[in-house]
């Protein structure tokens, strides 16, 4: 995953928003200063450069679900949405009432271009098509560093708090997580080691610190129960008798093939063996199987970071 953006983007933001235009001191104050609100724009620094957008833009394209889900939140109705397979927090994005402007990986162009979007955000998925997109409209890429997922999650946030002029609940809702995290990380200190494993079509893939899911090890503080070994937003093939030396206290399992709409075995059928009963895990009932779009599809978004904590420390204190 790209980074973020640059050191110092969320002060950045802060120095433009407050060099927006204020008018006042005339009779035309009032028509002024509506005009100026309309054509107001703030400068963003992102995973692949600086970008003018709009203030309150009208009509947004998202191609990343976190920040969808940081919209909602937020009470910020998008134009366009992917075609994707929406958690149930989510689901009314499904609709035809929003345009649909590709896959979460490949844009439609066309559909983009005809739809003529005041701002286009894209991530990972879709940082490729940045060149071509921006071509279109501005285009921002709000890309989380998974180096240091929650510090890269809060500048994201920061930085749709200035464009939509939301500062205050975005800092609301962010102090609300800290809180719950810190409540979490408390739990982990002594609640024994994890071991993230995602399942698609019948294989097994682990995830450790530093990872796309990450989250549990670097920042709610579960013990790794060995290393893993990651390559980029992949994880490393495991088999089952990889689980039973590692012998993890807790396993938490993302479907892949229920989070992108595919058909095969669940995971807790994949999962259901004697190597795998024989864990701790197993033999203690701390499997825990996350909720695969939440944390596939969506990631890092208001509400969802918000939701993710919440069942890591359902898992704990459980």
């Amino acid at each position: 995953m790209k980074n973020p953006g640059k050191p110092g983007a969320i002060a950045a933001l802060a120095a433009s928003v407050l060099a927006l235009s204020a008018c006042g001191g005339s009779a035309d104050a009032g028509s002024e200063q509506a005009a100026d609100a309309a054509s107001a724009t703030v400068t963003v620094e992102h995973a692949q450069g600086e970008t003018e957008v709009p203030v309150n833009p009208e009509n947004v394209y998202t191609f990343d679900l976190g920040v969808l889900d940081s919209m909602d939140s937020l009470g910020i109705t998008p134009g366009g949405v992917p075609q994707a397979t929406f958690p149930e927090a989510l689901a009314e994005y499904a609709s035809d009432d929003y345009t649909k402007i590709g896959s979460m990986k490949e844009p439609d162009f066309e559909a983009i271009a005809a739809g003529g979007p005041d701002l286009i955000i894209i991530s990972g998925r879709t940082a490729g098509s940045y060149e071509e997109l921006s071509r279109i409209a501005p285009t921002i890429d709000l890309s989380i560093d998974q180096a240091a997922p929650i510090d890269s999650f809060k500048e994201v946030s920061t930085t749709l708090g200035a464009i939509f002029q939301k500062e205050d609940q975005v800092a609301e809702r962010l102090s609300a997580i800290d809180s719950s995290i810190s409540d979490v990380h408390a739990a982990a200190e002594g609640a024994g080691t994890g071991l993230i494993v995602l399942t698609s079509g019948g294989e097994l893939t682990a995830y450790g610190a530093g990872s796309r899911f990450g989250l549990i090890h670097d920042v709610l503080g579960v013990e790794p129960a060995t290393e893993v070994k990651a390559d980029g937003s992949h994880g490393e093939s495991i088999s089952f008798e990889f689980i039973a030396e590692t012998n993890p206290d807790h396993l938490f399992v993302i479907d892949r093939d229920s989070a992108v709409g595919e058909s095969g075995d669940a995971a807790s059928a994949v999962l259901d063996n004697e190597l795998v009963n024989g864990t701790t895990a197993g033999t203690e009932d701390q499997i825990t199987y996350l909720d695969a779009a939440s944390w596939y599809l969506v990631g890092y978004g208001l509400n969802n970071v918000d939701a993710m904590v919440s069942s890591i420390s359902d898992a704990l204190t459980s």
